[in-house]
């Protein structure tokens, strides 16, 4: 099994269950403060693979979610530059296993990358739940935050 650096926002239950299940899984998680990490812009950009720069954004962030910021109009430079000064405008988790990086909690994603226990529990993935209704969280099986 894999041990996973694991930056999340503390507190975040998303980011809670989403270690939960990793740890069911098999994997070892080192958890980590995204908040308080000193990142660069090489560093942060490794975790965006060729994802289009809107999917780089935490979707639950209140700069987005209110339109303040739209970043699908961005560029990587001014989305970068946006991060490092708002931390809570980046998708989480950031996940780094060996010299792999990647970016939220897609579960076909990480299933495929270091395997997921069918057993390990409910599924979870980076949506927030404070976004859909609990309707449709039963429904899809969004638990994330």
């Amino acid at each position: 099994m894999a041990t996973i650096l694991f930056w999340e926002k503390p507190g975040c239950g998303g980011n809670a269950r989403q270690k939960k299940l990793l740890a069911a899984s098999g994997h070892a998680v080192v958890a980590r403060n995204l908040l308080a990490e000193p990142w660069t812009s090489e560093r942060l950009r490794a975790f965006f693979g060729a994802r289009p720069v809107r999917d780089w954004f935490n979707s639950a962030s209140p700069r987005v979610k209110s339109g303040e910021l739209r970043p699908e109009t961005l560029d990587e430079p001014a989305a970068l530059a946006l991060m490092l000064q708002d931390k809570l405008l980046i998708r989480r988790p950031l996940m780094q296993v060996g010299d792999r990086c990647e970016a939220g909690f897609d579960m076909a994603l990480v299933a495929e990358w270091i395997g997921l226990s069918p057993a390990g529990g409910e599924a979870v993935d980076d949506r927030c739940a404070r976004l859909a209704g609990p309707h449709q969280n039963r429904q899809h099986g969004y638990i994330g935050d």
